[in-house]
C-alpha cells in the first residue's frame, strides 16, 4: 500500500493572492427601511432617532441605531424573530458600519420566510 504525502506548507496562485474590493461603509439605511411599506408593520422613531420596526403580530423586530445601541459597543442593526413554544427564535446583530445593502438582503430573506398562520 502506497500513501501519498503532500509537501509541507501550502500551495496557491498569484491570482488567489491579489487584493479584492469589498463593500464597505454604512450605505443608505433607506434600502432596509423601504422594505416595510406593508400595513403589517409598525415603524417608530424614538427621541434618539433610532428606528424600530415591529410586525403587527410582535414576532419580528428590526432596530436601526445610527449612533450605536445604548449600552452596547457599536451595535447598529438588530433583526430578531420570536420563536414559538416548540421552536426557538433567533437574533442577528450588525455593527454601525455594516453596509445597509447587506442588512437589506438579510431582512428580505427573513421576510420571505413569513407565512400567515
Amino acid at each position: 500500500m502506497t500513501v501519498e504525502v503532500a509537501p509541507p506548507g501550502f500551495a496557491t496562485t498569484v491570482e488567489a493572492l491579489r487584493p479584492r474590493s469589498w463593500k464597505l461603509g454604512p450605505g443608505q439605511p433607506q434600502e432596509v427601511i423601504d422594505q416595510f411599506t406593508d400595513a403589517g408593520f409598525k415603524l417608530v422613531v424614538d427621541d434618539r432617532a433610532d428606528v424600530h420596526i415591529n410586525s403587527r403580530d410582535g414576532r419580528f423586530y428590526l432596530g436601526w441605531f445610527p449612533m450605536g445601541r445604548p449600552g452596547d459597543d457599536g451595535e447598529g442593526w438588530v433583526i430578531a424573530v420570536t420563536g414559538t413554544a416548540k421552536v426557538p427564535g433567533y437574533r442577528m446583530s450588525f455593527d454601525t458600519e455594516t453596509p445597509a445593502e447587506i442588512i437589506a438582503t438579510a431582512v428580505a430573506q427573513v421576510l420571505a420566510t413569513a407565512r400567515p398562520l
